[in-house]
């Protein structure tokens, strides 16, 4: 049963398939932060020297943003919902430790359990980089904690003892609010489900980075969706584009933040030049003609009646898929096994 009336069905496939089809669809996001998260690595923000733009030749330091930071904490927001909704269990399928290798999570981000199989992942998600510099995009925090008799001590300290001062300080970088990561979250040969699977948890997710309880607020504005024959541009190059547009129209407000609605324009006016210059076929819904696939996948996820019918069919597709190329492989594997060792011990 089709969901969307806003997309053409030949732009999905009407089943899972087991080998690459040449179909790909493109979620193009900007991540926004709008508390103090922490991406990194060994107690350090993640970071890269690269070239300010595509035409602005200038070198500087950008925030970056890890495939891994963003999309295990979609991952994980769909799993909660399969768990809520009863298409999954935890005791059946527990993240990193045991896959039940047959709901949509699995088929669709992949799992990898040893020899007793793996999936890859049908979504491609790669770094994302800030577009404003380093130094304008984070601020180092002193980490303390008060005490019921009001004394202060730093993260793992117990504690300072009646009338002792501690002069020990921890510090840490966190991002500011309002840096935005220009992110393209790549969907392999989509089916209507598996699309709308993906684009829900996008919506949906909230925290990112360290400390996801107390921090790491990031809000996700989806400005469009492409459907092609091949990938398109990486998250940097499209960031440098989107650096040269607001560098040209005068928006870089350094040092304030950058105005959100200025940064939305400049996106779209450099992904759809980037997309002219693409080699591949592709069909465009950016901006205003995005907007009413937007509205029809709210219509659909805001009620308990319409997430229910998109995890059905998703659910449905997944186990159809894992009892084909998956389950069903495996016990192809053992009769095939068994077969050879009753031909080996007849001859």
């Amino acid at each position: 049963m089709a969901l969307l009336k806003t997309v053409d069905a030949k732009l999905f496939q009407s089943e899972i398939p087991y080998k690459p089809m040449g179909k790909y669809a493109h979620f193009l996001t900007i991540r926004i932060t709008e508390s103090y998260p922490l991406f990194q690595t060994d107690s350090e923000l993640n970071k890269a020297r690269v070239r300010a733009g595509v035409k602005d030749k200038n070198t500087i330091s950008r925030l970056s943003m890890f495939k891994r930071k963003q999309s295990t904490p979609e991952r994980l927001v769909g799993r909660e919902l399969l768990r809520k909704y009863e298409f999954m269990t935890a005791e059946e399928c527990e993240y990193n430790v045991s896959f039940a290798m047959d709901n949509p999570d699995c088929i669709i981000y992949g799992f990898a359990i040893g020899d007793s199989g793996s999936e890859k992942s049908k979504v491609v998600v790669d770094t994302a980089f800030s577009i404003t510099a380093f130094d304008e995009s984070h601020e180092t925090f002193t980490l303390n904690a008060p005490f019921e008799n009001g004394t202060m001590a730093s993260k793992g300290e117990s504690g300072s003892k009646p009338g002792e001062v501690t002069s020990r300080i921890n510090q840490q970088d966190h991002i500011r609010p309002q840096v935005f990561f220009p992110s393209i979250v790549t969907l392999k040969d989509p089916t209507e489900a598996s699309f709308l699977y993906v684009l829900n948890n996008i919506l949906r997710t909230r925290h990112y980075g360290a400390q996801t309880t107390r921090t790491g607020r990031v809000r996700n504005e989806l400005i469009g969706v492409i459907f092609a024959d091949g990938e398109i541009t990486s998250n940097l190059r499209w960031t440098q584009a989107i650096y040269d547009e607001m560098r040209v129209n005068n928006t870089l407000k350094s040092p304030d933040p950058l105005d959100e609605d200025d940064v939305i324009t400049a996106a779209k006016n450099a992904i759809k030049n980037l997309m002219a210059d693409e080699f591949i076929v592709h069909t465009d819904f950016i901006g205003d003609a995005f907007l009413p696939l937007l509205n029809e996948v709210k219509n659909l996820t805001n009620n308990e009646a319409g997430i229910k019918s998109l995890l059905q069919q998703a659910n449905d597709e997944a186990k159809a898929y894992a009892k084909k190329h998956i389950k069903g492989k495996s016990e192809e594997a053992k009769t095939a096994k068994s077969k050879a060792g009753k031909n080996a011990k007849a001859e």
